[in-house]
């Protein structure tokens, strides 16, 4: 094996992102406040081109040069709006998306067991670096979905989490791989 150059991935422009089609998922950040961790879920957004970041509360907004330094330029491609609250963001978000918080709550269904419905759009709740999730917030989501974890922390980091939900997102519902995706390499 032989690591490819970067003009080798044949990665989409920020217009050609724009355009193109979307995974049909939306991330709530709800009250983030790192900014590292806000520029790091814009990174993995772009990486799974979703269809948009929605910033709610203390969470940070662009241009912001903290939030720049993990999103390596993915605040550009990457569709985002703020609310200044994440109640007010998913009762919208309700009205064109299924909701759901990431979180650990009695009745949460495993990651791995969630099914997303065929062709329906979601929108997922990521919470505060150490509060998590609001109750108000989960009480206005259609679910919450656990990531299990088996170690001594109660939790991952909130853009570690972003990462593992999407990629679980995407592998459940892509009907191929895209064009020079590793699953195409030779």
């Amino acid at each position: 094996m032989e690591k490819l150059k970067n003009e080798e991935l044949q990665r989409l422009g920020v217009d050609d992102f724009k355009k193109a089609p979307k995974t049909p998922v939306v991330l709530v950040l709800d009250n983030i406040r790192s900014l590292h961790n806000v520029g790091s879920v814009f990174r993995t957004a772009d990486a799974f081109r979703i269809e948009q970041v929605v910033l709610c509360g203390i969470t940070a907004t662009p241009p912001h040069k903290d939030i720049r330094k993990t999103a390596l330029g993915a605040t550009e491609s990457v569709a985002w709006v703020y609310f200044g609250s994440t109640a007010e963001a998913v009762r919208s978000l309700r009205n064109t998306h299924r909701c759901w918080a990431v979180e650990q709550a009695r009745g949460a269904v495993y990651l791995d067991a969630f099914t997303p419905g065929p062709g329906q759009p979601y929108a997922f709740v990521l919470g505060h670096e150490v509060k998590g999730v609001s109750q108000e917030v989960i009480d206005l989501c259609e679910g919450v979905v656990e990531i299990p974890q088996a170690g001594t922390k109660h939790s991952l980091n909130v853009s570690v989490a972003a990462g593992v939900l999407l990629w679980d997102f995407w592998t459940k519902t892509q009907k191929k791989s895209p064009a020079g995706a590793a699953g195409d390499r030779e």
